[in-house]
């Protein structure tokens, strides 16, 4: 984006009411924060990111995109699941939340981009609380989530079903956008508010849960006899000779362990119980010579075990303190307590029942926000064939969504690929 047009983009975020979830003045406000979390990206391969994050201090939004954030998490929580139990409600159900979560995804996705700088994290001021309780929630499913069947297979699904899918890929997805964003909060652990890092270490019991990551291990599966990895949006195949290799999923949660724990603040603050105690020390067992090759600092989380394992450390010092609370959520809780089905009924009628015009205007306007050649930009990774998997450099020339290695593959995929391509087209 030119600086001009980003700057409007920021200054024309903001908060929205729940109600207005899936609305059109909330799909603009998507269409922004799609745009620059797409320019937040891009300029950041670049090493050019320091314009957006100076837009977003200077304009205070930082406070905004985590107000976003909350609100669709209430909205999933508390309206969708009486928006389904409504009779009026026939239309593609699947389609508001998958929608919905895209809006969490693009927001949480911009928050990770920025939330590297200092300055960024010091201007969400008291919102901090927020996001910290929004990143603990997505560990916490994070942690409790299944690792059979993570990995999936390429099975054409009925719509509906395929949808399911995609937004339960999406939902895990966030969630390791959060444990990044949590990362580099702790970065920050000495400018931090007081309250934060009571709320982190006592009120969540932050260090357990990320133990808890560490041995489990979500972004990881075993399947078929081989080892799986999650890293850039895909489920791969490890060779052997790369399996004790650390993913940047590892490398996030070891740092914010060792954020939390040889902080001389935090040592202060938090609590070396019997039972935290016992859980910090089976990282003893993970901290291999070759985890310690990859990533040095860990040598002083060796010496730290070590000598937490041998030493009862002092309680913490009780302050006196007045403990702040997420004000966020408590606000759009207690503004819209006991209206959730009049939310419902209101989205049902104004946002979730398009007209075909109305589906293809939206569409129309999608298709101008996520240009290919944008896409193209954006991939990790080359573009593979559809049906064989090898690299490829033909595509659907009706809908352009599509890549084949032949025309042989094409053809073969057309029968399946045809109801998307007419809707594409």
């Amino acid at each position: 984006l030119p600086p001009a047009e980003a700057e409007v983009l920021v200054r024309a975020l903001q908060g929205t009411e729940l109600r207005d979830t899936g609305g059109q003045r909330w799909l603009r406000q998507h269409e922004y924060v799609e745009k620059l979390n797409m320019h937040g990206i891009l300029s950041a391969s670049a090493g050019q990111e320091q314009l957006l994050t100076e837009l977003l201090v200077t304009h205070a939004k930082i406070p905004v995109l985590i107000g976003e954030l909350i609100s669709v998490e209430i909205w999933k929580h508390k309206v969708f699941p009486v928006l389904c139990r409504l009779e009026d409600f026939k239309p593609r159900s699947t389609f508001p939340i998958y929608v919905v979560l895209h809006h969490e995804a693009s927001i949480i996705n911009l928050l990770e981009t920025v939330f590297f700088y200092k300055e960024i994290c010091e201007s969400a001021e008291d919102s901090i609380l927020d996001l910290i309780d929004y990143c603990h929630r997505k560990l916490t499913l994070l942690a409790a989530r299944s690792t059979k069947a993570q990995a999936g297979t390429s099975a054409v699904s009925v719509p509906p079903q395929e949808l399911q899918k995609q937004a339960e890929t999406m939902e895990f997805e966030i969630s390791l956008k959060a444990l990044s964003v949590l990362r580099y909060i702790t970065d920050q652990v000495e400018s931090l508010p007081l309250s934060a890092l009571t709320r982190m270490l006592n009120t969540h019991n932050l260090p357990c849960l990320l133990v808890e990551l560490v041995e489990h291990c979500p972004w990881s599966c075993w399947e078929g006899g081989k080892l799986k990895k999650f890293e850039n949006g895909t489920w791969h195949v490890v060779p052997p000779e790369d399996q004790v290799k650390m993913t940047k999923l590892d490398g996030q949660v070891w740092l914010a362990l060792l954020n939390l724990l040889l902080s001389p603040e935090c040592q202060r603050k938090y609590r070396f119980d019997g039972f935290n105690k016992s859980q910090l020390l089976k990282l003893r067992a993970f901290l291999t010579d070759v985890l310690i090759d990859q990533l040095p600092n860990l040598v002083e989380m060796q010496r730290f075990l070590g000598y937490l394992a041998v030493t009862e450390p002092a309680p913490p010092k009780k302050d006196l303190i007045l403990e702040q609370v997420p004000a966020i959520w408590d606000h759009i809780l207690k503004k819209n307590s006991g209206k959730w089905e009049a939310i419902a009924k209101h989205q049902v009628k104004h946002a979730f029942n398009p007209t075909e015009e109305e589906l293809k205007l939206q569409a129309r306007r999608w298709a101008q926000t996520y240009s290919l050649d944008m896409m193209e930009a954006l991939a990790p990774d080359k573009p593979r064939c559809r049906v064989c998997g090898v690299e490829a450099a033909k595509r659907c020339s009706r809908c352009r969504n599509e890549w084949y290695c032949t025309r042989a593959c094409q053809v073969q995929h057309w029968q399946k690929h045809k109801p998307a391509c007419n809707l594409m087209a």
